[in-house]
């Protein structure tokens, strides 16, 4: 199943010969430097399975980053259902990514990351996309300020599925995009009230 392509790019449903890379991005400390956990190989195959039987049912999950040339798989770039009650609304959407080392510094992400906001916004019609990340994730931050998101005023929080034996990566900070016709109509409305 392709979602859609970008010059460079592909985001797709995972095959089978995606497995190794799946498997990579699950376990590299360096892409999991922000995650309290490392997956085995039986672990990362589960949550692949399961990841691409969501994007068959749903249409959204974290689809795979491919070279749109070769369609080897470089990571995941996606938008998913998220449940964090209390912090976000019921329904929320984020996005989010991970890419294996060998692929970082080439843009790829922000890349990805921009069309799928437009596809979520104009395809989907979705109100508003959160991302969220460790708030030391300086590179996952910068991502979402490339791609227009927003920090969401006192929006920071302590990452309720993050165990206590890893205090250093509960607090999270919480960035939004909105629909463009909302932004464009709050702008609008913040120039008629001046």
């Amino acid at each position: 199943m392709l979602i859609l392509e970008t010059e460079r790019l592909r985001l797709r449903n995972w095959c089978k010969d995606d497995r190794d890379l799946f498997r990579e991005i699950n376990r590299d400390p360096k892409v999991m430097e922000f995650y309290p956990m490392r997956r085995s190989h039986e672990e990362a195959d589960a949550l692949m399975d399961l990841v691409s039987d969501m994007i068959a049912s749903t249409g959204l999950g974290f689809y795979a980053l491919a070279d749109r040339e070769t369609d080897e798989a470089l990571g995941f770039c996606g938008l998913a259902k998220v449940e964090l009650p209390g912090i976000l609304p019921p329904d929320a959407v984020e996005i989010g990514w991970r890419l294996a080392t060998r692929f970082w510094g080439q843009g790829y992400v922000t890349e990805a990351a921009r069309a799928l906001l437009s596809f979520g916004f104009q395809e989907r019609q979705i109100p508003q996309i959160f991302s969220f990340a460790v708030e030391t994730n300086h590179r996952s931050i910068a991502v979402m300020k490339r791609i227009g998101m927003c920090e969401v005023e006192a929006g920071a929080f302590n990452h309720p599925r993050v165990p206590e034996t890893h205090p250093h990566l509960m607090r999270h900070v919480l960035y939004r995009a909105d629909f463009p016709s909302r932004t464009k109509n709050r702008e609008r409305q913040t120039r008629i009230n001046r």
